[in-house]
């Protein structure tokens, strides 16, 4: 028979054995975190993300959420490619300034991280289940009402970034979280200080100025929530600041400093795919439904649908265009060609974001010029 002490340096040893980077414990009193997630809420800083506000305090209350849940084990685990180099942070702010290229967010140019975790996280949990015998658990990634930065900084795995973030010492912030929900009683794992001090790098990088304050973003200015969960038109006054980035965006991380020592993937389903990394707009633009989608198969990006990747990328166009100066003629004639392909598309939101872009070309003299991050200096 396990006791608690004994049992959670063994959960560790065998989530390691299935690619986790570190495992912890919280408990789940998380009364402390409800009023800031209400003034949130509150706020309207959620957007169009309905569900958080549906499910109310189940968020901070996980006894409520899976009944007879009296500990969390959180996980992390580390997704930066083996392909990206040394450096790899100033080499993805120089993509940035590639207005024909478009930029997917770091994180899903791999395989769906949530079919990744899920499954690993559900095999840790049968085996904690053959040594301790029947127990009730659920699995979460990503998936839920779940605090799951909140849970994480709680059980050690690093602290609260200003950008929200959970951030590690030894690892950054690029990796994934993971949670399974126990009616089994495990000692808590200790929480972790902050080693942000004055630094406010990822506020100040913010292409849309999305983190109004220490701790506070609004997804509504986010690139990543206007690419990925928002899905009706993108605010004019936003496009022209989105650059390049088709899906998601990674400023606030990129410009971090603990990223230096963000560590490689131990596994293979977060190698870059192809057409997620250095490919021009125009070519994705082309894709048909049909392409969308087997070149998405398995893919997080599949979820926003062809309509709004159609959408995202003609704002990137658009900006592009805006750039004139930066392009070939050629790569000009490229891309009002392509956006001059979809000027009837079927769908209207296409429809009007193509007509957008068009506009920024015919006043590229004047454009709009969109903010482009620079890392910072040693």
């Amino acid at each position: 028979m396990w006791c608690s002490s004994q049992l959670v340096p063994q959960i560790q040893l065998w989530a390691r054995e299935l690619g986790f980077s570190q495992i912890g414990v919280a408990g789940v009193d998380l009364s402390s975190a409800e009023a800031g997630l209400l003034d949130w809420l509150a706020r309207g800083f959620h957007g169009e993300m309905h569900y958080m506000e549906a499910h109310g305090l189940k968020r901070a209350r996980p006894a409520e959420l899976v009944p007879g849940t009296v500990s969390v084990i959180t996980a992390r685990m580390d997704y930066l490619p083996h392909s990206v180099p040394e450096g790899w942070q100033a080499i993805e702010f120089e993509r940035l300034q590639r207005p024909e290229e478009g930029i997917i967010s770091v994180y899903a140019r791999g395989r769906d991280y949530h079919k990744v975790l899920r499954s690993r996280l559900q095999k840790l949990a049968d085996r904690i289940a053959e040594e301790v015998g029947p127990l009730g658990f659920r699995v979460f990634t990503d998936s839920a009402p779940v605090l799951e930065c909140e849970l994480a900084r709680r059980s050690g795995q690093g602290w609260r970034g200003k950008h929200t973030l959970v951030l590690h010492r030894e690892a950054g912030s690029m990796f994934f979280l993971g949670e399974i929900y126990l009616d089994v009683a495990l000692a808590a794992t200790e929480p972790t200080t902050g080693h942000c001090g004055s630094c406010t790098a990822c506020i100040d990088v913010c292409p849309t100025q999305a983190i109004v304050a220490e701790g506070r973003v609004d997804a509504r200015r986010c690139i990543s929530y206007l690419t990925i969960e928002h899905s009706g038109p993108i605010p004019e006054a936003l496009r022209p600041l989105m650059g390049n980035r088709i899906y998601g965006c990674d400023d606030c991380q990129l410009i971090c400093p603990w990223n230096k020592f963000a560590k490689r993937a131990s596994l293979p389903d977060f190698d870059v795919r192809p057409g997620m990394s250095g490919t021009s707009l125009v070519r994705l633009f082309a894709w048909s439904e049909a392409e969308f989608l087997r070149y998405t198969e398995g893919s997080p990006i599949r979820r926003i649908g062809h309509e709004r990747w159609l959408r995202n990328i003609a704002v990137a166009m658009g900006n592009a265009l805006a750039k004139g100066h930066a392009l070939a003629l050629s790569e000009t004639a490229d891309l009002c060609s392509a956006l001059a392909s979809r000027a009837s598309d079927a769908s209207a939101l296409v429809r009007e974001h193509v007509a957008w872009a068009l506009a920024q070309g015919a006043g590229s003299a004047s454009g709009p010029q969109a903010h482009v991050a620079q890392p910072a200096r040693e």
